[in-house]
């Protein structure tokens, strides 16, 4: 009898990246929910149009209302993928919020939120869904990452820049943690993708508007390109569906030979060869201090 598909939940799915995840993983054969919020409100639209997709061409595909600011949320949504599937094996952590806008122009509480989103929020589903991967002693936690934070990223995107480089960190770390329970993990690393995403249609701005003014003068024209520059960078031919493809790749693998890190860059920011180095080091350190064992078996060496 042929093992049953692998179960997937993916944060962030309503649109860009994780929209297009959910999809692919579910037309490579395996049961896929879409976490999402207000499912019931603004994002019922996308909801009916997942379950229609998932009749039309007879995939395993749903949707379960998950809000990743909110622990309560998540502890539900989990709850309901285990009582819909009876298991989970793989959380793709894609939820995240772009914000624009000068540094010194974000409010202490504003830079707390995109941090909440980013960081706190896979924090939030890893302690609902840890326990269970733990338990059966296995699965895969498939972190969406940012170029941006070892790359030659741009000027005012700092507090997003900053919270992605929290979570690599926290990625970093949970994966020496959990691979002696059989959990492994892999951290996918989009460049700038200016187009198939609302990445940058619905970023945030500071709310502090007086001061945003005062960078006007010197920084109005470089902001007011910036979108242009990035794109200049980029291939036409560059499709944010690469990005879904990639985490179907690595999901797909056998365990144990699945990456730590892949990048997925048409930008070419630099990041991927800065991570090289950073990995070797990493995983150097953790043989100079006897904790290799903690090493998936594709880590740099």
């Amino acid at each position: 009898m042929p093992a049953a598909p692998p179960v997937i939940v993916v944060t962030g799915a309503s649109s860009g990246f994780g929209r297009l995840a959910v999809v692919a993983l579910a037309r490579a054969g395996h049961a896929v929910v879409a976490g999402l919020r207000h499912t019931r409100g603004r994002n019922a639209p996308a909801v009916a149009a997942l379950e229609r997709l998932a009749h039309d061409e007879d995939i395993t595909l749903s949707a379960v209302d998950m809000d990743v600011q909110s622990q309560e949320s998540v502890d539900r949504a989990v709850a309901a993928v285990l009582g819909r599937h009876g298991r989970l094996d793989v959380v793709v952590h894609n939820a995240g919020h772009l914000v624009l806008g000068p540094a010194e122009a974000f409010t202490p509480e504003q830079l707390a939120a995109v941090y909440d989103v980013n960081v706190l929020g896979t924090q939030r589903v890893n302690r609902a869904a840890l326990p269970h991967l733990r338990e059966q002693g296995s699965g895969l936690l498939l972190w969406v990452g940012s170029s941006s934070t070892r790359g030659g990223h741009p000027p005012f995107m700092a507090p997003y820049f900053a919270a992605k480089a929290a979570m690599d960190a926290l990625a970093e770390s949970y994966a020496a943690e959990l691979i002696r329970f059989g959990i492994e993990t892999s951290i996918v690393v989009p460049g700038a993708f200016t187009s198939g995403t609302d990445h940058f249609v619905n970023a945030g701005g500071p709310a502090d508007a007086d001061r945003e003014k005062q960078y006007d003068e010197l920084y109005g024209g470089l902001r007011a390109s910036l979108g242009d520059r990035l794109g200049r960078l980029i291939a036409p031919d560059s499709d944010a569906q690469s990005v879904a493809d990639e985490i179907v790749r690595i999901v797909g693998l056998p365990s144990g030979r699945r990456p730590f890190r892949t990048h997925v860059d048409p930008s070419k920011d630099g990041s991927e060869v800065v991570s090289a180095v950073a990995d070797r080091i990493r995983a150097e350190f953790y043989h100079r201090v006897g904790i290799e064992d903690l090493l998936s078996s594709t880590a740099s060496l």
